[in-house]
């Protein structure tokens, strides 16, 4: 299979990611149909209608190239990769501030070439601001109605580092002991995907996670992240690849500007 064109493509994973958060919304003012996936994680029915609406569309676009989504894959199907071109999708990270009506939940998309995140987008639909990237130099922003507006990352304050962190999976013993190095001015928590795009906009600059994530739930945050200036990296320094066992990540460390 030829790598597919990223940036033909860009636009309608830009425009799948925007129905499913339409979808989202109609449930986020009601009836959420708040239930207990086999892992005790939540799911709603905003989930399932999200991921509904953009599986038809992303295999419609590229017939040839498989699809890891994380409702299906709850559900029990399996689907095999290897160093071939392949989807992520979470159609709603960060279900528990959705649960919440903390606005910070996003729609993730991504594509995995080489078992690197070659192109995200991440829609944040209650904060109605889209990111998405297809390589480096190539990440953007859109609020709302807005233009799309190139993003990059930004060099590390001389007062001190932002770093940011999960709200609801923080490790904190970890993550104390690896920044003893650094000056940090300011600490923030967030949800969902989003804290790639913060470091990615410049406004944070260091994003460490010690605890456990699916690959959807970090791959199209990576891409943009990638896209603008940033790097994932494994705790040592490795580079932080995709299509690991059971789709199942380690440890690792989201940078800000890494030239």
């Amino acid at each position: 299979m030829t790598d597919p064109d990223l940036n033909a493509l860009l636009a309608e994973i830009t425009r799948l990611a925007l129905l499913a958060g339409d979808e989202i919304m109609t449930f986020y003012k009601g009836d959420m149909d708040i239930r207990e996936k086999a892992d005790a994680s939540p799911v709603t029915a905003a989930d399932e209608a999200a991921e509904a609406a953009i599986l038809p569309g992303l295999r419609a676009a590229t017939p040839d190239i498989p699809v890891v989504a994380e409702e299906e894959m709850s559900a029990g199907k399996q689907v095999e990769v290897s160093d071939a071109p392949f989807w992520l999708v979470d159609p709603l990270d960060g279900t528990k501030e959705f649960i919440a009506h903390r606005d910070e939940f996003t729609v993730n998309i991504a594509l995995i070439i080489d078992r690197r995140a070659a192109l995200g987008v991440v829609h944040a639909p209650a904060l109605d601001v889209t990111y998405a990237a297809a390589g480096p130099g190539t990440a953007t922003i859109r609020r709302g109605g807005g233009p799309v507006t190139p993003i990059a990352t930004r060099a590390a304050p001389p007062a001190g580092m932002t770093v940011i962190g999960s709200r609801s999976h923080a490790n904190n013993e970890k993550t104390n002991e690896f920044l003893q190095p650094f000056t940090v001015a300011n600490y923030v928590t967030a949800g969902s995907s989003i804290k790639f795009c913060l470091v990615a906009e410049g406004k944070a600059d260091l994003y460490p996670r010690f605890g456990p994530t699916r690959e959807w739930d970090t791959a199209a945050g990576h891409a943009v992240l990638s896209g603008a200036g940033g790097a994932v990296l494994t705790p040592d320094g490795a580079p932080f690849l995709y299509a690991k066992p059971h789709f199942l990540n380690g440890e690792f460390i989201a940078w800000g500007r890494v030239a």
